[in-house]
């Protein structure tokens, strides 16, 4: 059992045509999860984990899985700015890499870039506090890249 690990477009041809998808936000000290309906129109925040090691961090996200009956995975790659990779995004393949070895569901990488920036923006905006910002930015970030996933998906057929 060794799942595919593809760009969002190239792993389209591996989703089943209907199922929930989970994004994730990798970050370095949490993880934030969004899922999508099974008609993948709008993606939902779910929850943000906190990180201990890569077992239980893959074992969170698998339940979660499980229990919403997802059809595969929606990475967020945070690529550079020019498109090259630096360390972060080196570390979300490898997490995608030891990941697939533990699911057979596909993992799509889809590029991230400005996603925080983008969600911390808009929390501002909505006169969010700091504190409060820093509780649930992974998770909001996971719902914009999963959004953005699945407009791109949308777009497709």
């Amino acid at each position: 059992m060794v799942a595919v690990i593809l760009p969002l477009i190239e792993a389209a041809a591996y989703l089943a045509p209907r199922g929930a998808l989970i994004g994730l936000d990798l970050g370095s000290k949490t993880i934030g999860v969004a899922v999508s309906d099974p008609d993948r129109r709008l993606a939902t925040g779910v929850t943000t984990i906190a990180r201990r090691n890569f077992t239980a961090d893959a074992a969170k996200v698998l339940a979660l899985a499980a229990e919403r009956q997802a059809a595969g995975f929606v990475l967020g790659l945070p690529l550079n700015m020019d498109g090259s990779e630096g360390p972060r995004a080196q570390s979300t393949r490898a997490f995608a890499r030891n990941f697939a070895r533990l699911t057979d569901l596909p993992i799509a990488l889809w590029d991230e870039r400005l996603s925080t920036a983008a969600v911390e923006r808009t929390l501002i905006e909505a006169d969010v506090s700091r504190a409060k910002r820093a509780a649930v930015i992974d998770e909001h970030a996971a719902i914009f890249i999963l959004q953005g996933a699945l407009d791109r998906l949308a777009r497709l057929t």
